[in-house]
């Protein structure tokens, strides 16, 4: 193993805890400079013999180092300007940053191998859970037909917490925020965009595509409720939110995040508070599933640290798997394409003849229901009729929706999660 010197960008709960590792293991990794933005912060970290950088920019044009580190986060400057420039300089570059990736990744996927150097980034998915390789190099004799993960602890804590306690959304979140699981503005989370961010960097990867955020469809948790919870527990089923690619029709690569059913027969269901899991289908091993620590600083830092590993022993790798020239432009669909059944919740005036005016935009659009469930009584506020699918499409369900939504006995907009057979 060739010992290398290693530069710091980020100095927050995961630049630190890569700090500490690399510090135990010095006949391995020699750590030459760090940045970050606040110097004087006290990190409990030793940095006498280290190299200051006010400017992360400038480790990319040290000579005395080898690979950059780039835990900064966000997918514009200084991040970007960053890794650009350490790639061009023929530096390798270890990241965790996800949003990165999933808007840049493609254009730097190619300077690392217009320079010779790598791009490594198996922590930007899943924390600890060494799902990149996994893909990347695991399951590489496998065509990969669907894989779907659980990909945002703050989302899993949240949907796990007001299963078991019966608090709203709002409430959870609020406590997840004073816990320190969710953000002040925890908006790229529950809304979905952290999920999205995870999934276009899984799904390039398992099928040798362009990573494409801009044609994913997402929705996130904000209108789960208690209620949809207690009923998915009553029919079998667990709500989470899910980031799922898989080939569809015409070799169409179908990806989406969505609050969606989940079989509690599935490992996936059982996978509660902070936790990631993600699952995939190949045609030679079947399903495989992992589980464990999505996030966190050590977890995350264990991920990056791997990847310095896999450099000072000389591993090659193509960032996605294959050469950049090699990567697909499959046409991608969304959840207008998604075929199978729904959960669709309907809040409503408590007054007869509601069905009567539901059913017949259902058959128009050629939907067929599998179970109707009303629950509620004579209020003011709405009742839910809940209704259980047969086999459709998205885009059926979403228009039958869109005309529901204009009737006069309808109160809210109608809610609705895919059913996964997974």
């Amino acid at each position: 193993m060739e010992k290398i010197r290693v530069g710091i960008a980020g100095l927050g709960i995961v630049g630190a805890s890569v700090y500490k590792i690399l510090g135990l293991n010095p006949s391995q990794f020699n750590i030459v400079a760090v940045s970050a933005r606040d110097k004087l912060k006290n990190r409990e970290l030793d940095f006498k013999a280290i190299a200051w950088v006010d400017n992360p920019i400038d480790l990319a044009m040290r000579d005395d180092i080898d690979v950059v580190v780039e835990v900064m986060g966000g997918d514009d400057d200084p991040a970007y300007s960053l890794v650009k420039k350490s790639l061009q300089h023929k530096k390798s570059v270890v990241t965790a940053n996800k949003a990165l990736l999933a808007k840049h990744g493609l254009e730097l996927a190619r300077l690392a191998e217009e320079n010779n150097v790598g791009l490594y980034f198996e922590a930007a998915v899943a924390g600890g859970i060494p799902i990149i390789k996994m893909i990347r190099e695991g399951l590489a004799a496998n065509t990969i037909s669907a894989i779907y993960g659980i990909l945002n602890g703050t989302c899993n804590y949240i949907l796990t917490t007001m299963e078991q306690t019966g608090q709203s959304f709002n409430g959870v979140l609020a406590d997840a925020q004073k816990l320190g699981y969710a953000e002040a503005d925890p908006s790229l989370d529950v809304d979905g965009g952290d999920t999205a961010h995870k999934l276009s960097i899984l799904t390039s990867l398992a099928f040798g595509c362009v990573p494409d955020l801009e044609s994913m469809s997402v929705a996130g948790i904000r209108a789960v409720t208690i209620e949809d919870i207690r009923v998915a527990d009553e029919l079998g089923y667990k709500i989470k939110l899910v980031g799922q690619a898989q080939i569809s029709e015409g070799m169409k690569i179908l990806h989406m995040v969505s609050p969606s059913l989940v079989p509690k027969s599935s490992p996936m269901a059982h996978v509660g508070g902070v936790l990631n899991a993600v699952l995939t289908e190949g045609h030679l091993v079947g399903q495989s599933f992992v589980a464990g620590r999505g996030a966190g600083g050590l977890p995350t830092a264990s991920a990056v640290v791997a990847d310095l590993i896999d450099i000072s022993r000389g591993t090659k790798i193509c960032a996605f798997g294959k050469p950049v020239t090699a990567l697909s432009q499959s046409p991608k669909v969304s959840f207008a394409d998604w075929q199978g059944e729904f959960y669709v919740r309907i809040g409503v005036k408590d007054e007869a003849g509601v069905i009567a005016d539901i059913a017949p935009i259902l058959r128009d659009s050629n939907i067929s229901i599998e179970s109707l469930i009303q629950k509620g009584h004579a209020t003011e506020d709405p009742v839910s009729i809940i209704i259980m699918t047969h086999d459709t499409n998205g885009q059926d369900v979403m228009t039958a929706m869109n005309k529901i939504a204009t009737l006069k006995c309808v109160l809210e907009k109608p809610f609705i999660m895919p059913v996964l057979k997974i």
